[in-house]
């Protein structure tokens, strides 16, 4: 990558009153690439006792207490949890766990413990603080950072942590390089600038992100000294990112067993003998399979997958339940064990993995009683104050804005939207029609204007539907319009899609069928209808590459009644001019449409719902246009 390297970092011990914010496909190898995200039985456990490869006769000379973070998304605000377990949530139960404030509370107060005195097991201690990525999304909370601009409220609330490195996920991507970029920006500090761990992404093609390369901000990994010890932090980065986020020329890598231990091999030469490394995979299970073949690397802690790992006893949110213990442990390729943890995100918990190490850096084992997701409770006896100033510069002004746009009511519909994250990734909704509708609308009012066939087809990817809700009949509001179409993603044009591509398109939308996936697709302007049990359409997902064709969709029909498929075979004719968001039309989900034309027509998805149920629907949203369970376009048949 651009600015590959290390450089030092010495962590800063930070107490947790503060004046002001203080900054601070799996591919393995070419022999071992099949399996991605899959780990054999027994490859992997909770902690226990010590797992670490002859560790009884030696001596612990350092304890490192890594408090790590990741996922948090924007979730500045808390979360809701049900504390008296009675099914509902009162109005002292909203927001009762996490957000930022009370997290930068219990971060600091964990801080501080850990540094305190003599460690149980004698010799010196120490504390590394790191965050795993996706340090924010878009919706409502995030707009609020948008709209303000440089430094974003985000930035703010990670400040007030005294990170020593964050890892790279993917969804810092969806929002563009550039606003990546302005992230950075907000997180800078003159004193101690944080950096931004992948060894796997070169950002050199795209200016905003190679000037921060370029000074090292941006870097492969990264050495923090604490207490007199080196410990190298090397960041990965999901070879996904191309199909599930809007990373432009920002190149990713996929070989990421050989990368890591060529850093992890530099960072020893260097007299490096602790390893973190901090692995944005999407899956804790991706991490696991990794494992076995690294070489070097002391820990890991993963993210993306938004996994709970907790052993039995320690205190959750209501409605969390732990998968696996924390940490896990896998073997590497020279039979050492190392952990595995991560966290579920959403400024929820705080991660503790305690470590220790003997006087040559070997990993002597985890302290099973320190060793903990930490919940971030508002109530009960563990509840932590909110911290002051995050609270002040972070919460209430994200809280102002939320609350204006929920003020603002765009429609009042007859009937309830179903948004729910399984089933519009899984079958049709009415409110994935909706979506979808309002695509070819938007296309449709915007075509002249930019010199393209007006779409009459529209495709909405399931996984950009993000209310994971019902919305109830009455209102929608611009808040609901921010849930439910939460990115960036500008609605775009395809003017001349192919009708086998269109029918491959339908493939990959039902590909994973009857699971449910983020490229399932709600659909306007056609029906179709199509057979699990027939052959499923077979991708790369890292190139979007179709290396089985499906055979799943059986028939195709436009609105005005034009047959594209027949008995499972494509009809000649014309292109079919295509409504959709730029993330799907640049190939996003692994979409078969990269490489075609198209045109962004000067809206985001989110506004084109807000203008179509203000101005197409009037403000009325029928249940005789939008039924529960939607109006057939989707339909499986066997």
């Amino acid at each position: 990558m651009s600015g590959r390297g290390t450089t030092e970092r010495r962590s800063l011990r930070r107490g947790p009153i503060r004046r002001g914010p203080i900054r601070r496909g799996l591919a393995l190898g070419a022999a071992t690439a099949v399996g991605f995200g899959l780990v054999g039985l027994g490859s992997a456990s909770a902690g226990t006792a010590d797992h670490a490869a002859s560790a009884t006769d030696r001596r612990t000379d350092f304890t490192l207490t890594i408090l790590h973070t990741n996922d948090d998304e924007s979730q500045l605000l808390g979360v809701d949890g049900d504390t008296d377990g009675d099914g509902t949530i009162e109005p002292n139960e909203t927001r009762a766990y996490g957000g930022a404030a009370r997290y930068a509370s219990l971060w600091n107060q964990l801080r501080d413990q850990a540094e305190r005195g003599r460690p149980p097991a004698g010799g010196k201690r120490g504390v590394l603080a790191i965050s795993g990525g996706d340090n924010y999304l878009a919706g409502p909370e995030f707009s609020a950072s948008t709209e303000h601009g440089v430094p974003f409220y985000d930035a703010l609330a990670l400040r007030r942590l005294g990170l020593d490195a964050s890892g790279i996920g993917n969804h810092e991507f969806d929002f563009g390089p550039e606003v990546y970029a302005d992230f950075i920006a907000s997180m800078a500090d003159p004193v101690d600038t944080v950096p931004f761990v992948s060894a796997n992404l070169d950002v050199s093609a795209e200016p905003s992100l190679a000037t921060y390369a370029d000074r090292g901000i941006i870097r492969s990994s990264t050495v923090v000294r604490e207490r007199g010890e080196k410990i190298g932090v090397i960041g990965l980065t999901t070879p996904e990112l191309p199909t599930i986020s809007s990373p432009r020329d920002v190149k990713v890598s996929a070989e990421l067993a050989e990368i890591a231990n060529a850093e992890a091999a530099a960072l020893t030469r260097q007299g490096v003998d602790k390893i973190v490394l901090v692995s944005h995979l999407q899956d804790i299970d991706n991490e696991l399979a990794l494992v076995p073949h690294l070489r070097g690397v002391d820990a890991v802690l993963g993210a993306g997958g938004g996994e709970i790992l907790a052993n039995p006893g320690v205190p959750l949110v209501p409605g969390d339940t732990a998968e696996r213990g924390y940490p896990l442990w896998a073997s590497d390729a020279d039979g050492r064990s190392v952990p595995v943890a991560t966290t579920t995100g959403n400024y929820k918990y705080v991660g503790q993995l305690v470590l220790r190490f003997d006087r040559a850096g070997r990993l002597l084992g985890a302290d099973d009683e320190g060793s903990r997701p930490v919940r971030v409770s508002g109530a009960g006896a563990d509840a932590v104050a909110k911290d002051r100033w995050t609270r002040t510069h972070v919460e209430e002004p994200v809280a102002d804005h939320v609350a204006s746009l929920q003020e603002t009511v765009l429609a009042q519909s007859e009937v309830a939207l179903d948004g729910v994250r399984d089933n519009v990734r899984s079958r049709e909704t009415n409110l994935g029609d909706l979506l979808a509708d309002a695509l070819v609308w938007a296309g449709a009012q915007r075509a002249a204007e930019y010199g393209v066939a007006p779409p009459v087809v529209g495709i909405q990817n399931g996984g950009g539907i993000r209310n994971d809700a019902v919305i109830p009949a009455g209102p929608v509001t611009a808040l609901d319009s921010y849930d439910v179409a939460p990115f960036a993603n500008f609605v775009a044009v395809v003017p001349e899609v192919p009708r086998d591509t269109l029918r491959q398109l339908l493939e990959r939308g039902v590909a994973a069928s009857p699971e449910a996936a983020g490229a399932f697709m709600q659909v306007a302007g056609l029906s179709f209808t199509y057979d699990v049990d027939r052959q499923a359409q077979v991708v790369d997902e890292s190139t979007g590459e179709i290396l089985t064709p499906g055979d799943r969709v059986r028939s195709v029909v436009l609105s005005d009644g034009t047959v594209i498929v027949q008995d499972g075979q494509v009809v000649d004719g014309p292109a079919i001019s295509l409504a959709t968001n730029d993330f799907s039309a640049r190939g996003g989900d692994a979409y078969p449409l990269k490489g075609l034309d198209f045109t962004p027509v000067g809206t985001t998805y989110q506004g084109a719902l807000q203008d179509y149920l203000t101005e197409a629907l009037s403000g009325k949203v029928t249940a005789v246009d939008y039924p529960v369970g939607g109006e057939g376009r989707i339909t499986p048949v066997s």
